[in-house]
């Protein structure tokens, strides 16, 4: 069964339909330049009144390792996500230092991309349409060429991500702009992905 990631949950409101959907992952969006950002403070806050059922990944674009491990520490997060130009020796390093699970995003415009994803020594790869967010979708013929566990990001909505799931057969679906109207989390939304994909 393809788990799912609801990703960029910034309110009370958000976890709270999460913790009746259930998702295998939500996310939480460190990045500064995101209108889906939150602070350390907020994410703690709102991963207090997370259901047990649900991970939470932070999501980070060249952030400082030792930042990140201090919220692991918190337990404010339970799962790395890279979203920025970070390198295998960035991933070495962080790896030294906590032994939480890592996922790496790649952006996937051509075949070598997808290489790059193969070779990263992360424990998931997240291959997307672009930074990240921005509601487009990459070319999925290209998913032939991926011989890992991969989480598929980047245009998913409630009327894609069914094909998308039946066809390809990802480790997980991630969706964040799929989910919202006007620039925030849509319940009924999150509801209806969530049902697409498990059925």
């Amino acid at each position: 069964m393809t788990k799912i990631k609801l990703c960029g949950l910034s309110r009370l409101c958000d976890i709270e339909a999460a913790n009746e959907l259930k998702p295998e992952y939500i996310g939480f969006v460190f990045a500064p330049g995101s209108r889906r950002y939150v602070n350390s403070d907020q994410a703690a806050g709102l991963k207090e009144q997370l259901s047990s059922d649900s991970k939470a990944v932070g999501v980070f674009v060249n952030e400082k390792p030792e930042f990140i491990v201090d919220l692991l520490k918190r337990g404010t997060i339970d799962i790395v996500q890279l979203h920025g130009s970070e390198s295998e020796e960035y991933i070495m390093k962080l790896r030294q230092m906590t032994d939480k699970p890592v996922i790496k995003a790649f952006t996937i415009d051509k075949e070598q991309d997808i290489e790059a994803a193969n070779a990263s020594s992360a424990d998931y790869v997240l291959l997307d349409s672009g930074r990240g967010g921005t509601g487009a979708v990459f070319d999925w013929k290209l998913l032939k060429k991926v011989d890992r566990p991969y989480f598929l990001a980047g245009g998913l909505t409630t009327d894609n991500v069914r094909d998308a799931v039946k066809i390809w057969k990802p480790y997980a679906v991630d969706v964040s702009s799929g989910i919202e109207t006007d620039g925030y989390k849509d319940r009924r939304k999150m509801e209806r992905f969530v049902k697409e994909v498990r059925t």
